[in-house]
């Protein structure tokens, strides 16, 4: 198995760079199998719904689509799989950020009781509690 960044990511989804995009397609289809899938860890997830939203102006839709499709695709193994889709049901059924929506998530499936914040979105999941100053 091999790791896989969010810029490698980034290129192949966006097509941005003719060059590094190319690069990218070609390593995940010669890499990449369902005997031995490429991995990708949350926190290239969150980082790369970040630059989605950020840097390319995705929609929350289209990104919900982008991170359904990953977790789909038979050749990449996704880090906490069922963490990261019910993160996703909550990121795409509320404004929260989809990293917020991991966090509550992860730390449920660890065990937490509930997660304090001081963020008053976040607040609004399941599994968040709101620290008043």
């Amino acid at each position: 198995m091999i790791g896989i960044d969010a810029n490698v990511l980034v290129r192949y989804l966006t097509g941005d760079d003719p060059r590094q995009s190319a690069a990218a397609e070609r390593f995940l289809k010669r890499t990449c199998s369902t005997k031995d899938p490429g991995w990708i860890g949350v926190v290239v997830l969150c980082e790369l719904v970040w630059v989605l939203q950020r840097g390319y102006g995705y929609p929350r839709g289209k990104i919900a689509a982008v991170l359904a499709q990953l977790l789909q695709t038979a050749d990449l193994e996704i880090e906490s799989k069922r963490c990261v889709r019910k993160a996703l049901r909550d990121y795409g059924a509320s404004n929260v950020d989809f990293a917020d929506a991991l966090i509550a998530r992860t730390n449920t499936e660890a065990g937490a009781a509930e997660t304090w914040t001081f963020d008053k979105k976040a607040a609004k999941l399941p599994g968040f509690r709101l620290l008043k100053s």
